[in-house]
């Protein structure tokens, strides 16, 4: 059911159409009001999402909204909140998913202080599955706070967290869908060799992935707990699972968890 909420975004690429496809779908808000420099993604989303998205200016959406959320490339952000900032009602909080932009960075952009928001949330918000964490600066009220998070715990998970650990945020959720795809692509590619048909494997490891972290989520277990009850002494798991250690793949995810965090902390300067 539609809250009311009228949510502006600025950007509505991949992870902004997302949003507004995966709040609409959920009735999480009553209007997305979007801005984008592409009137053919524009003209896109307003075929597929129907009445409740419209688009405009970037200061007709500021001039609009309830909460503003900006999901402009990270160079971007900058000449964004420049221009919003001219047409923004003192009361409606910032909302920036850009990877690596501090608060600091945003609010020096701006020529009044303004409660500012920041959001880390991936892809699956259009599925209704994102893991969302946010964090907010000092002048964002307890309101405007659960208003963000009822946008965004409409499309998954939401947690909250300090500023500093956001490179952890963007390394470890923001990026992890591309990391589970790769491991997808790779299961799917064993079952491809094995004799399965493509499209079999790929559903089989997809829905694996998907039945094993539900496990985990739904009944509070730990994953080692899990990868214990699914191994047997001398059985065809504990096989595959010594040649995963051999090939180092649990040091391969931590260092790309690493590196993906530290690429964060170098975009933010």
């Amino acid at each position: 059911m539609a809250s009311g909420i009228t949510l502006g975004i600025i950007g509505v690429g991949n992870l902004g159409g997302a949003l507004a496809e995966g709040v609409l779908a959920a009735g999480a808000v009553e209007r997305v009001i979007a801005a984008d420099a592409s009137a053919a993604r524009l003209e896109e989303l307003t075929a597929a999402l129907g009445d409740r998205f419209s688009n405009g200016s970037v200061d007709a959406v500021a001039a609009a909204a309830d909460l503003v959320v900006v999901a402009v490339k990270p160079y971007n952000v900058a000449t964004v909140v420049t221009q919003l900032g001219a047409s923004l009602k003192a009361d409606t909080p910032l909302v920036s998913v850009a990877a690596g932009v501090a608060i600091d960075d945003i609010e020096s952009e701006l020529d009044t202080d303004r409660p500012i928001i920041r959001a880390m949330p991936n892809l699956a918000m259009v599925v209704g599955e994102s893991a969302t964490a946010l964090c907010a600066n000092a002048l964002v009220s307890e309101e405007q706070m659960a208003m963000a998070e009822s946008i965004f715990a409409a499309v998954g998970t939401v947690v909250k967290v300090a500023e500093p650990q956001m490179h952890a945020v963007t390394a470890l959720s923001g990026s992890g869908p591309a990391y589970v795809c790769l491991l997808i692509e790779a299961l799917a590619a064993g079952g491809v060799n094995r004799g399965l048909q493509p499209a079999i494997a790929q559903a089989l490891a997809a829905q694996t992935l998907l039945g094993a972290s539900k496990l985990i989520l739904d009944k509070g277990l730990h994953p080692a707990v899990l990868k214990d009850q699914v191994t047997t002494p001398a059985g065809t798991t504990i096989a595959g699972l010594h040649q995963l250690e051999l090939h180092g793949v649990r040091g391969a995810l931590m260092d790309a968890v690493e590196a993906a965090a530290q690429r964060s902390e170098e975009l933010a300067g």
